[in-house]
């Protein structure tokens, strides 16, 4: 097993050092699906929510949260992001709409947490505007598909 790399050897957090790294072009893509009743999904495909465009709203949600990745998470690094894209993927057959975020950056450590960030951000979005007709709404499979740049190079997500 790997050792935790925001574990110093007296057991204290830290934020890793990358200042030795050189920057690379470093690639993620996440995903996550929220479920919901037929009524609540037309209400966002035929954009009648009361709220007002439901994906749209949950597109900028996404970005933004992208961005704020490391407000967020204590140990996560301020990268300079070169673009962020959100797309909502709905299938009526399940009542659910996939959430696909990708995430590029030419710096010195992942984009990973900032995919996921956005998935997740944009999960909730899509709940909060619509949780007045359906609080059974869930928010599940938040998962990376892909990563690439850095010292690890490619992962791909088995079965993603």
């Amino acid at each position: 097993m790997k050792e935790f790399t925001h574990i110093d050897k007296k057991g204290r957090v830290r934020m890793v050092d990358v200042s030795g790294k050189e920057p690379t072009l470093r690639v993620a893509m996440a995903q996550g699906i929220v479920s919901m009743n037929q009524e609540t999904l037309e209400k966002i495909l035929n954009q009648t929510a009361k709220k007002g465009n439901v994906l749209e709203t949950a597109r900028i949600a996404g970005i933004m949260a992208a961005k704020k990745t490391w407000d967020l998470i204590p140990m996560c690094h301020p990268l300079n992001i070169t673009h962020i894209a959100v797309e909502f993927f709905p299938d009526k057959g399940k009542n659910s709409i996939r959430i696909q975020a990708a995430v590029r950056a030419m710096d010195q450590t992942g984009v990973e947490m900032e995919a996921l960030t956005a998935v997740s951000v944009a999960g909730l979005t899509l709940y909060d505007m619509c949780k007045s007709y359906d609080r059974a709404m869930t928010i599940s499979d938040i998962c990376l598909l892909e990563k690439s740049g850095g010292k690890s190079g490619l992962f791909v997500k088995n079965g993603g």
